[in-house]
């Protein structure tokens, strides 16, 4: 619910991965997986189940501010959806909700993301290059491990 009357956008960002939409999804909730959004975080708690909690910091770009995100699972349906609340300092506390469905595709997995209910300003629009940044993570290191188990 946006009380302040914020005017409010939001992103969707695809990208297909050729892996099955199990080995996608299991990776995305993986935080041991390099290119999971939940690796390398300077702090984490995840729980993906419906109604488990997520809290992740990271650092800021330039590393001079930490950034903390948190939210509550939604929608945790393997190998299809999984769907949370977002809430950080860019959504201006509102909270934002997160869809990640998981598509077979003949050539893989389409990872279709759509991040509704942030502020249509500077930080709410930062979210699409950053979930463009997190899907490129996901589908290189999806690509380096299928490279590795090919490679004798």
């Amino acid at each position: 619910m946006n009380v302040w009357n914020i005017k409010t956008m939001s992103v969707k960002v695809e990208r297909t991965i050729e892996a099955s939409p199990a080995e996608v999804f299991d990776a995305w909730l993986d935080p041991n997986f390099k290119g999971s959004p939940w690796n390398g975080v300077v702090k984490l708690i995840l729980q993906p189940v419906v109604d488990g909690l997520f809290y992740r910091m990271h650092l800021s770009e330039r590393g001079d501010y930490e950034l903390a995100h948190y939210g509550r699972f939604l929608v945790v349906e393997r190998p299809r959806r999984i769907q949370h609340t977002w809430i950080s300092q860019h959504t201006r506390g509102l909270e934002s909700t997160v869809v990640i469905d998981f598509e077979e595709r003949t050539n893989g997995t389409l990872i279709k993301l759509v991040h509704e209910n942030l502020p249509d300003d500077e930080k709410g629009r930062m979210h699409e290059q950053g979930w463009l940044h997190c899907l490129t993570q996901v589908g290189d290191a999806m690509a380096a491990r299928s490279k590795r188990r090919v490679e004798p």
